[in-house]
Parts: structure tokens; sequence; C-alpha cells
């Protein structure tokens, strides 16, 4: 007990400083997308269901009509029918079936004509579920559905190559655009990127059919009299008709003037002599109208295009606008102007066809700051005319451009709305299907269950979570790759970018991330940027934007208060950071304090701050906060440390780290991988395999029951394994950690060991960044690891008959079937080798020609004689280790099996690695290298205690790098081993050098953790003190034992009969055009001609070394390589005939059809 309590406290080091919150959930992204997705607190009678998610596709696609009105298909509601769950997670795994629940729906056939109903709960297909850790089990494996990061829908202003322009970007529709050409100054539609639409004729077309109804849409109007001057009023000169100017001549109104016509000097003299005293001129400089002619410009343009014949007639009709709108979007198509008005109409105005979704209408309402109801999802005659408008002041310079990659504009989609989306199409497709059998099935007998039809939906479900871009194999390496990669965004996958189009900008850290994603988790290659990581407060709001937290401002008083802005909202504000120092009652110490706004740093008054960040690791992901001196590392180098993080393999016996930042209980506890009380109690019985817990709570009869999973097999073959960390009457609390799992020790995520390591040059051995290490690290079981493999075998019926598990093996010896039983499986804790057999398994063969002597054989035996092939399953290259488990599924025992096949056995082999040469390993910094050789202890360098280090590694590997926060680990790590102190240091608030070396003096040891070493070999001390101290070290998942590998014989590839490439081909390492010069270089005439020929291509040649070798005869004949061949007949693949003949003038054979045909012309002589 004193133990675990000595562990679990950490002594904190550094600027203290307070969090205004507590972490969320760290998987919260996956859990409350799924949860609004199924609503299963709302089916519980928690509360009432909402339209979104599942709930939202069936309203979306019912009530179905049939097409003479007289059937309905409606609704009512659905539910989960957790009964029909057949099996637990644990046993899906094991048969290698889904997790998932049926889902039922109430639906309603309506009759119109009698009004008579036919009710049925209808199984609507089988819906995943998601387990607690936010993970779906689907065919047996664990998979996580990635969020993914798209843009968001709404309106986007921009500038491209001089060309302004916006777009209305819908949630599914068609995409409107307009541009503003500068060299015409006139404004342009687009409808789906096709032709460009004159803007006027566009606005017709929706009904502004006249120039005063368009004019009234952008300018305001104002009310001039005329001076009844005799050459005219001068100071109308310039203006613009609002309103047409008419005359009355003989009691007839004539038009003299339109809307829109600038007033020339000329104009005047006919304004007074037509004894007009008002006119309506157009006010530009009301603050509501624009500022600009590009409207009327365009009225000028049509004037061009629509001189028409009738003189009443002065502008083209709403009939005009449609037919040139139409004969851009299906050129050549004859359509009447009715149909093209309810096409355009049901475009962008109607449900069926447009969906600007909740995001867009609220984007569109907060861009031009009108209160159009959330629920109007199409767009309206007022949006399109406020997009105009605003396009027109970003061109005049009234505004602003967007940023395309501000996290304003770019969205999250998570597995709820993903899965919505798959689901959507699917149910349209249902609903096809209904409407088609509406018409045709006899209505007296019809049942609701007749009309739906649930293929699509099945279809699509096993489409979504099977194949899906997004619904990836769990990176189950250890907890913390679990966690990261349900934390990730993408911005790749369905409706996203792609990775050959995405350009700098999109991968680019933008002043948004701040808070939201981190700047320094993403992978390195093709899709550095386009993958990356949440940060550690980050929630997604309803709309799926991304928000931050910060404590509010009052007055220049820090409150308690917290709120969370989105990257939209957070603009306006100046925020101070939080390491900003404040007095007890919460005021900035300073009056002027460091702030950001919208990407700017200054310095601001303490009146003018709103907002304050909650903590300094809000910036980061969960894996970038793991690593302790973070501030003092590169960019670079951190992002592979947390990378790198992500592939520490659990070892036998971890240890938590020295030197850790207050990230590490959480990290574990969240991952899910240990076990945690859900109620308080007392500990009655602990076991290897159990813990049993009984409750305080008077009520509950029963004792709480905590089963370990032991030794199970994880998606990249590491072992996941529990082991209790409570004692026998400890008293627990609710929520606490009960069991470690893999990579944790009491709670805390444990990668890998403390070592004590020595920045010291050994003999070459460090060279380019390579490690030495202690063969007592090996001895000792440091960095040992558990690997569990898979192999499985399945028993088919083949048309010959089936095959059989069996122990008699044709030509097999007895020493290789010892270790099967009686069936012919391996037994459990049996040892095996590459090549030896695990299942012993026979396939009929064809039958040759019945002899009477087979046939009598036959009749004896019975089945028996039949000839049957050895098919059995053996342990591949390179592979050995214990059988730690079979599994048999059998059909005949009712398990879910594929067509074809009786039964599959699976046979689990767990290999025990200890750490060797050319195993991968890193410290938390980015500071990876490759073991270059395992030296016995007492050769080590030691200190002047006798103690040798555990490892040395090269000091040239830290300089060049900028990684300076391992050096600060190992300081205060060795002050921490020495002192029998745990640190924590957190992320940006971390201890400084000075904290650090009064450390290092307490410990009785100089401030600057240089120390006297002694060489093993020789024992004299080292010319100069060597930094020496303890750094976390972790083995990696690049292990030596599978990337080892040699080739002796093996298969060919068919064609060209070369050896095949790759470890899993067993193949040959490829003998390239380079390395041939190489050798040609050096003249190695028969090494080069043996390498050719014989150990490439040359089927004969090969045949007979093997042969020569085998005889113990040395000599070698190099043949015709076959790749010559290949050759020959690509050539006469091109008709022509190529012969090739000896010194002799005799012609060689290639093939044996060649040999006939030169044995038949051979013969007629």
């Amino acid at each position: 007990m004193f133990e675990r309590e000595k562990l679990e406290s950490r002594s904190y080091i550094g600027n203290k400083y307070e969090e205004a919150i507590d972490l969320p959930g760290l998987i919260d992204i996956q859990l409350s997308s799924y949860e609004k997705f199924l609503q299963t607190n709302a089916l519980r009678g928690d509360h009432t269901m909402v339209s979104q998610g599942l709930e939202e596709v069936f309203q979306a696609t019912f009530p179905i009509e049939s097409a003479n009105g007289e059937l309905v298909l409606d609704y009512d509601y659905y539910n989960l029918d957790y009964n029909g769950v057949k099996m637990t997670e644990a046993e899906c795994k094991k048969k290698g079936l889904s997790y998932a629940v049926p889902i039922k729906a109430r639906i309603n056939l309506i009759f119109q004509s009698t009004g008579e109903i036919r009710q049925k709960e209808i199984y609507m297909g089988d819906i995943p579920l998601m387990t607690d850790r936010g993970t779906f089990i689907i065919n047996g494996a664990e998979r996580v559905v990635v969020s993914q990061i798209h843009r968001s829908p709404g309106v986007i202003f921009s500038v491209e190559k001089g060309i302004y322009s916006s777009r209305i970007i819908p949630y599914r529709g068609s995409w409107l655009e307009f541009e503003i050409d500068p060299k015409k100054e006139l404004v342009f539609t687009k409808i789906d990127r096709k032709k460009r639409i004159l803007g006027s004729l566009f606005l017709r077309a929706l009904g502004l059919d006249t120039r005063e109804k368009i004019i009234d849409q952008f300018y305001k109007i104002k009310k001039v009299k005329v001076n009844n001057k005799r050459d005219g009023d001068k100071s109308l000169v310039g203006m613009v008709f609002g309103r047409a100017v008419y005359t009355e001549v003989d009691g007839v109104k004539k038009k003299i003037y339109r809307a829109g016509e600038k007033i020339h000097p000329h104009d005047t003299d006919e304004l007074v002599h037509s004894k007009i005293k008002t006119i309506e001129v157009i006010d530009f400089k009301h603050p509501e109208s624009l500022n600009s002619s590009l409207i009327l410009n365009c009225f000028e343009r049509e004037e061009a295009k629509y001189n028409q014949d009738d003189p009443d007639q002065d502008e083209p009709t709403k009939e005009d606008a449609l037919s040139s709108i139409y004969s851009v979007l299906m050129p050549g198509e004859p359509i009447t102007v009715d149909s093209a008005e309810k096409d355009l109409v049901s475009m962008f105005f109607s449900n069926r066809r447009y969906d600007l979704g909740r995001v867009g209408r609220y984007k569109l309402n907060k861009k031009f700051d009108y209160e159009n109801p959330e629920d109007v999802h199409v767009l309206t005659r007022e949006d399109i005319v406020n997009t105009m408008g605003y396009l027109i002041k970003v061109y005049d310079g009234d505004a602003s451009i967007d940023d395309i990659d501000h996290l304003g504009n770019r969205r999250i989609r998570s597995v709820g709305e993903l899965l919505s989306n798959s689901l959507k199409t699917a149910f349209s497709r249902m609903e096809r299907i209904a409407k088609e059998r509406m018409s045709l099935k006899e209505i007296e007998s019809l049942k609701p269950q007749d009309l739906v039809s649930i293929k699509p939906i099945v279809a699509a479900v096993k489409e979504f979570f099977g194949s899906s871009q997004l619904s990836q194999f769990m990176d189950q390496v250890n907890p913390l790759s679990e966690l990261t990669h349900k934390r990730r965004l993408n911005a790749l996958g369905p409706g996203g970018l792609s990775r050959d189009r995405a350009g700098f900008e999109v991968r680019d850290v933008h002043y948004t991330h701040y808070g939201r994603m981190c700047p320094i988790e993403t992978p390195e290659g093709p899709n550095i940027g386009l993958i990356v990581s949440l940060a550690n407060f980050t929630r997604v709001n309803d709309y799926g934007f991304l928000e931050t937290p910060f404590r509010k401002v009052i007055d220049g008083r820090v409150t308690k208060e917290v709120e969370y802005l989105s990257a939209m909202d957070e603009e306006k504000y100046f925020i101070a950071q939080a390491s900003a120092a404040l007095d007890e009652n919460g005021g900035f110490v300073e009056d002027m304090v460091a702030v950001r706004k919208s990407g700017d740093y200054t310095i601001k008054n303490h009146n003018d701050i709103k907002y304050m960040d909650v903590s300094p690791r809000q910036i980061i992901s969960t894996a970038a906060s793991l690593i302790p001196f973070l501030e003092h590392d590169d960019a670079n180098r951190a992002l592979m440390g947390c990378n790198m993080q992500r592939q520490a393999v659990p070892l036998l016996f971890p240890e938590a780290p020295l030197v850790g930042t207050g990230m590490e209980k959480k990290a574990a506890y969240d991952s899910g991988v240990c076990i945690k009380a859900k109620k308080s109690g007392v500990v009655v019985k602990v076991t290897s395999q159990e813990v049993i817990i009984k409750p305080d709570d008077p009520e509950s009869e029963v004792n709480d029951v905590y089963p370990m999973i032991k030794y199970q097999r994880t998606n990249q073959d590491t072992c996941f394994n529990q082991k209790p960390i409570v004692k026998l009457g400890e008293k627990i609390k609710a929520g606490d950690v009960l069991a470690d799992g893999p990579s944790t020790k009491n709670g805390e995520l444990s990668l890998g060991r403390n070592l004590l390591v020595g920045f010291v040059p050994w003999n070459g051995y460090n060279y380019e960044d390579a490690v030495l290490i202690s063969e007592k690290v090996v001895k000792d079981d440091y960095y040992t690891s558990i690997h569990i493999k898979e192999f499985v075998t399945e028993v088919r019926e083949t048309k010959l008959g089936p095959e059989k598990l069996t122990r008699d093996i044709p030509n097999t010896s007895e020493k290789a079937l010892e270790q099967l039983d009686e069936e012919g499986i391996i037994r459990v804790g049996a040892k095996v080798k590459s090549s030896y057999i695990l299942v012993g398994k026979v396939t009929p063969k064809s039958e040759t020609e019945t002899t009477p002597e087979f046939k009598l054989l036959n009749s004896i035996f019975g089945e028996k004689a039949k000839e049957v092939r050895d098919t059995s399953l053996k342990l591949p290259h390179g592979v050995e280790g214990t059988v730690i488990d079979i599994q048999r599924l059998k059909r005949s025992e009712g398990d879910d099996l594929s067509p074809g096949v009786d039964e599959v056995v699976k046979v689990l082999i767990a290999t025990k690695r200890k750490l060797k040469e050319g195993d991968k390993m890193a410290g938390r910094h980015g500071n990876k290298g490759v073991i270059a050789r395992v030296l016995p202890e007492e050769d080590m360098p030691y200190m002047e205690d006798g103690t040798p280090l555990e490892v040395c590694l090269n000091p040239l590997g830290v300089p060049s790098r900028m990684n300076i926060g391992q050096i600060m680990e190992t300081m205060l790590g060795m002050a921490g081993a020495r002192l029998g102190k745990m640190y924590e240091t957190a992320v940006f608030n971390s201890a400084s050098t000075e904290d650090i070396s009064a450390e290092l003096v307490k410990s009785g040891i100089s401030g600057s953790a240089k120390i006297k070493l002694y060489d093993g070999y020789t024992g004299v001390p080292f010319e100069n003190d060597v930094f020496v101290g303890y750094m976390y070290y972790l083995k990696l998942h690049h292990l030596v034992d599978d990337k080892m590998h040699a080739r002796s014989t093996g298969p060919y590839s068919l064609v060209t009969q070369q050896p095949l490439g790759g470890k899993a081909q067993f193949g040959g390492q490829r003998l390239g055009e380079m390395e041939v010069w190489a050798l040609e270089a050096y003249g190695a005439a028969n090494t080069l001609q043996e390498l050719m020929t014989i150990k490439s291509d040359d089927m004969n040649g090969r045949a007979k070394i093997y042969e020569s070798i085998v005889k113990g005869d040395a000599t070698t004949a190099a043949g015709i390589p076959e790749s010559f061949n290949v050759l020959v007949q690509e050539l006469r693949g091109l008709a022509l005939d190529v012969r090739i003949y000896d010194t002799k003038g005799k012609q060689i054979p290639f093939t044996e059809r060649d040999e006939e045909l030169i044995n038949r012309q051979g013969s007629r002589f």
C-alpha cells in the first residue's frame, strides 16, 4: 500500500499555475458523435428524440407517397433491439463477427381513399455499436472511424488571378458562384462551374424582372427637383435614374428615360423641356446603398445582347433570362419556359434537390447579419442578392475576402455525421424501390414490409464500416496510439481533399489552430498537414466547428468562468496567455499584458483584455503534452517525438518516467486499457484473472466482478494484458484504476524505461545516431516484449471432396508430427520454429487414370486409397515462439463461416523478443537510433562509484537537431533517481535550468550533471567530464526480427522467371542496373554472369547448379536467361520473326514448340 502511494505522488517542478478546468474526456469526440447519431439516451427515455442522426435520416425519407397519391408509407419511431445482440465484444472478436444491434422501425402503410392504416415493426438491418472505448468491432477486428475535416458549407469570397468571386457551397446540391471581371466591370453568375451568365439576367430569372426591381434590391432612391433653367439643370449631370421617366403626349404615357440610365448634359434640357418637376435618382451615398455601378453596367451589356424588335419592350423579360440560362445549363436541349422556371426553383429553392444544412444557414446568417430561421435549409432570394452585394463591396475594397484555411471555414464531420450521410443515399434508394413496388403490387394484400427493401441500407452500413477510407484498422501498438487514432482529424476521404491536389496552404499551420488543432503532431511524408490531431481541451460544437475554452476577464480581473469560443468568435477579442502573472484576486500583476488577436501578437492594457487561455498545454495534442521540456525542442524533432511515442512497444516490465508532464495519468485513463471501478467499495478478492469488489451501496446484493484480459493479440500483434494493482481489503472509490493494461504502471502511461545514459562516443559504435547498450539491459529484461501472431487455416469443401484435418500427412516424418494431437492440431504450450506443422490438413488430389488394381484397392480400403496432397498450415520463415491458444470455429456448431468453409482453425503463437542489435530505440524528443552493439556490463564506461552506464549516446546528435529538451530531461532524471523522487514538469511551464541545477546539487552532484567517467576496458578516466543522467527511452515497433530476411530458393515470377521480391514472398534482393555497373567497374565477370543467369532466371542452369551442389561437383554452366526469351516473344508479338543460331549455323530452340518446328523442318530432308 505504501509502495503504491509513494509511486503515485510526483513532485511538481516549474512555474506553478492553476488550470481553470479539468481536461475533458479525451475520446468524447467519438462517443458524443455516435450518441447523437443513435440517441440511445432518448431511447431509454432520459429525454425526447431530436431530429438528428438516424432519426433525421428517417424523417427526411418518410413519408413516401405513391405516384397516384393513393398509398403513403409513414414512419413513427425506431428502437434498438438490445435482446438481438447475440454476442459480447470478446466473442465477436473471437469469432470474427461484428458487434452490432438490430434496428427496428415502426412503419405505417396508409390507404388515402379508405383511411385504413396497416402497421408493422420492420427490421431495418444491424447497426454496429460503439464500445465504451470509442471503437467498433467489425468482422472481429477493432476499427476506428476517423473524423474528417472539410470545407464548411456557406458562402466564401475570394480573389484569384484578379477575378473576384463568391461561392455559395451547399451541403448537397448545385454550387452557385458569382464573379466580377475587372476588365469588363460586370457581375457574372455560374451554376455548377458551367459557362458564365450575366448577373442581371440571373436576377431576372429569379423574378426580379424589371430594372426597377433590381435597383431596389441594391440601391436606395432619392427624389430630386429639376430646376427650371433655360439651358437645363446642370447639377443633375452624372446622376443615375432610379425610376423610369414618363411624359404624357395626347393623354398617352411615353417612357423617355429608363431606370439605370445616366443623366448627360443634353438630357437636362430634355427634362426641362418635358416640364418634369421631380425625378427619382439612385442615392449612391446612402449607407445601405451600393457605392458602385457594376449592376448598372450589366443593364448596358443586356442592351447589346437583347435589342428586341418590339418597340414597347425595352428590356429582356423573365422568359428571355430563363431561356438564356438554360442554353448554358443544357445546351442543345429544347425546354419550355414553365419547366425551365420550375427546374431553376427546384435547383436552389426546394429541399428535394438543395440543402444548405444547419451549418450553411448558420454561416450565411452570420456573414450577412440577419435572422433567417435555422430550419430554412434552402437559399432565399435575399441570400443571393446579399451575396452579390457583398461581392461588389469586396471588389470596391469595402469588405475583406475570406481565408479558406481559417477554422471558421473548415468543420469536422465525426462518425455520426459520416454514417448519416452514407445512410441518406441508401434511404433514397430504398424510397425509389418502395415507389416502384407501390405501382406494381396488388393493393389489397399489401403490407408495409412488402414495400420496404432493407438491402441498400445493409449494404451501405457494411460498405461504410468495412471499406470507407475513414473507417480504419485501429492503431493498437500501445494505449497512446489508440488514443491519438481516435482523436485524429483527416482532410482526405470522400468529399475531402486528395493528396496530390492539396497545396502548401492547406497543410500549413494557421493561427486559428491555436487551442484547436495541434501544430506539432502530424505524419511526415505525403500526408503532412492533411492528417492532424485535436488539441487537448478542444471540443466540437453543434455545427461541427472546433471550440477551445477561455477564462473570462471582467474589468481586468480573471474570473473562474470558462467560455468556449469558435475560431470565428475568437477573432474579435484580445486574449492573454495562460502563463500571464496574476495576483491572488485574479487581477493582472502588470498593466501591459502580452496578448494575441486574430494572428497578431501585441501588448495591451489589462482593461482591454476580454479572455485568457485556460492552460499552457491548450495548444498541443495529448502525445505532444507527454514530452517534458517540449518548448526546448525544435518543432521538427518534437513532431518525430510525438509520432515515435505512438510506436513504442508495450514492455513486459514497464516503468513510469522519472520526469513526467502530469499528462501520463489522464492519457492512460482515457485510452481505455485500464480497468476502472464502476462503484466504490472494498476489494474482497484479487487474482491475476479477476478483481472482486464488495460495493459500499447497502442495496446492491452482488459483488462487482472485474475480469482481466490476459495475453490477447492486438491489431499490430503486440500483447494486451491486464494485471491488478489493488490489494486485498483496499478501499476503492468509483472511477479508481483497479488494473494496469499494456504500457501502464500504477495507472500512468509507461511506454518505456528510465536508463542511465552518458553522452560519450565509444569506439565508433555511436556513429550516425547508433546506440551502444549494456548487456545488463538485455539480461534484466528491461525491454523484453511479447508479440502474438495469429495463423489461420480453413477446411474447405472442394470439388473432389472435403479437406480433412489429420495427423496422417503424406511424406512427413514422425518427428514432424510429434507435437500434433490425433486431429492434427498442435498442442498448446508447444515450442515451434519456422516450417513446423501447426495444423495437419490434406486435400483430395485429382484422380489419375484408374487402373484395375487401383479400383480393387479402392473397393477394399474405401476412401483411404484416394490420393491426397499435403496442405498443412506451416509456420512461415523467421517466426518462432510458443503456442498459447487454439481457436476452432465449426459450421456444424453453428458458427457463421464464409461459403464453402466447414471449419476454421486459428493458432496463436507468442514470441518473447529481447532487445538486440538492429532494434530501433528512441527518447521522447525525436532522438532515435538503432542499437549497434550490446556490450558486456563490465566493458561499459563507469562512474566514480563503480556504476556502469546503461546506454552511450552520441553527443553530436544534439546540437544540430536542436532538441535540448532531452538534455534537461536527463539532468532532472539524474536528480530524481538519486533523491528517489518522480517529477512532474508541465509543458510550456517547465523547470528552468536553475531549478534543475538546484535539485542536482541537493542530490549531491555538480549542477551541470557532468561527471568523471572511467573507461570500462582500461579503467583510465576519460579526458573530460561526461554528461550523465537518466533518460526515458522507448523500444519502437521497428524490430529487427520482423525485418531480418534471407532467401535460399523460393518462388519465381511466372513470366520473367526471376525471383520475387520482399519478405512476404520470401523474395531475393534486386540486383539493379546500378549494381551491375558497379560490378562491371570491378571487372567481376564471373560473379556478374552467375548473378544474371543461374541466380536469376536461367531455368536450366539453376536446376543443374542445384544438382551439382548436391553431388558435390562445383562446376557451373550458364544457359540462356528467360528474360531473353521474353524479349524474343515480345518481338514476335510485333510480327518480327526472330531466330537464333549457334556458331555452326544450327538454330537454337527457345520453347518446346520451336523444337518441334525445327525437328519437323529437319525431317523433310
